[in-house]
């Protein structure tokens, strides 16, 4: 039979609440009345070697046996036990004991088992124990007496052990009840505790199933630090990063198909129209030279939206290292020499001897990239772009400026938008929303300040 995880818990906590009560018992029952019967008896022989004195100097002197047996009954009165005087007589290298007086002459059935006596006798050293009588068991102390180096009597003081066995017995009784009530609570708790973790596990196991049914809408709500707290926490933020990479693919399949239609349905056309035998030259060089930037497009597309996609979802890995911005920034402007010189513009640095930053340079050589690019692309032909870097306050500012006609402050508010175009200029829209997401994931920031005549885009990052 499959148990569930509350009844699991709950049998846990009474099989835990099962041993130790049985351990409890074990430990305290048999120990409880051992020791209380050592206490009972070390209590005794205490009381036969302070209280026997009036009896010892009895033995061996011509004190009549009334007056002997008046003391006894006095030692007894005054300790509460009973009190045996016993002389001891050799007969035939036999030791014998007679009772010369006793306490409890009134009750001669009771008397007890005197072995004790005799084991006192034989040695001349007082003994205790035990001895069982005809109706009850009773604690032992017997103390010799010697006289004329030998022992000439002894002294035997013996109590009722039955309160020690009602108190034993009584503890074992309480701690019996008290055992099964605990186990009936331990029980009842166990089951309400357990049943209250599993409807914290029973509601992860649901968000798991929605997880997995694409749902990321619902978060586990979060209502203590313990472990499955700190569980349901990290459920939400795999719960979250699921939901991006969800959003970031489903915006990428619509991005990507309404962003490659246009190029692709261009190609088709004009592969239609090279097909045309009666072309002239000219016109088939055009129509080749379209097909290119066509060709061109598409792979501009493609990378920007691969790069915005793993950016969105998180999963662009950085390689930071020392960098030379300045050999870096020279080494990406070398690239638009073409491109300078057909659109007629010119393009000037304006570096330090030499200024070091940490970072990707992968990452900062494509953000140059993308800010010349769009200068060169939304500004008219003839413009001057000025490239400078600056050190300051544990920052590095790299900017780009042009002398163009400036953003509209409209426009300025949505420019790192992806896809988001403000002109006529061939473009996806994807450039300065990369180069925006690349600078944060650095820990820096791409801004632009714009005005007539002049356009700056500033990124800034950690020296």
């Amino acid at each position: 039979m499959r148990l569930s995880l509350s009844n699991r818990l709950a049998l846990a906590f009474f099989a835990i609440t099962l041993l130790a009560v049985g351990s409890l018992y074990l430990y305290v029952a048999p120990g409880l009345q051992s020791r209380l019967m050592g206490e009972k008896l070390s209590q005794l022989s205490g009381t036969a070697r302070d209280h026997s004195g009036e009896i010892r100097a009895t033995v061996g002197s011509s004190t009549p046996l009334p007056i002997v047996r008046q003391i006894v009954a006095r030692t007894a009165s005054a300790t509460g036990d009973r009190v045996t005087l016993l002389s001891v007589n050799r007969v035939s290298g036999t030791l014998q004991l007679s009772t010369q007086a006793d306490s409890g002459n009134s009750a001669p059935g009771a008397r007890p088992d005197y072995g004790l006596a005799y084991q006192a006798a034989a040695t001349g050293r007082p003994v205790s124990g035990t001895a069982s009588s005809p109706s009850e068991r009773v604690a032992v102390a017997a103390e010799p007496v010697i006289y004329a180096h030998r022992t000439a009597a002894v002294i035997v003081y013996s109590a009722p052990v039955a309160d020690i066995v009602r108190t034993v017995s009584t503890v074992r009784h309480e701690i019996l009840v008290a055992g099964a009530i605990s186990l009936l609570l331990a029980l009842i708790a166990g089951y309400l505790v357990a049943r209250a973790l599993a409807r914290r596990v029973k509601r992860l196991e649901l968000a798991a199933k929605q997880v997995a049914a694409g749902e990321f809408t619902e978060p586990i709500p979060v209502r203590s630090n313990d472990e499955l707290g700190q569980l349901a926490v990290a459920f939400n933020e795999m719960q979250q990063q699921l939901a991006q990479l969800e959003q970031a693919r489903k915006k990428f399949i619509a991005t990507a198909s309404h962003e490659l239609r246009t190029p692709v349905f261009s190609l088709g056309g004009f592969v239609e129209l090279l097909e045309d035998e009666e072309l002239d030259p000219e016109t088939r060089r055009r129509f080749l030279d379209q097909v290119r930037d066509q060709v061109q497009r598409l792979g501009r597309l493609s990378v920007n939206l691969l790069d915005l996609s793993k950016l969105e979802a998180g999963s662009l890995e950085l390689r930071p290292e020392e960098v030379e911005l300045g050999e870096l920034t020279r080494s990406v402007s070398g690239e638009f020499e073409v491109k300078l010189a057909q659109h007629d513009s010119r393009l000037e640095l304006r570096l330090p001897a030499r200024i070091e930053a940490q970072c990707d340079p992968v990452r900062i050589a494509q953000i140059v990239r993308i800010l010349i690019d769009n200068a060169l692309t939304h500004t008219p032909s003839g413009t001057k772009i000025v490239v400078t870097a600056a050190r300051e306050n544990g920052r590095v500012r790299l900017a780009v400026r042009d002398d163009g006609e400036g953003i509209d402050p409209q426009v300025e508010q949505r420019i790192f938008e992806p896809f988001y175009t403000a002109d006529d200029a061939q473009g996806s829209g994807l450039g300065l929303a990369i180069a925006s997401e690349l600078a944060e994931r650095m820990a820096g920031k791409l801004s632009v300040r714009s005005a007539t005549g002049a356009t700056t885009f500033t990124l800034e990052i950690p020296a």
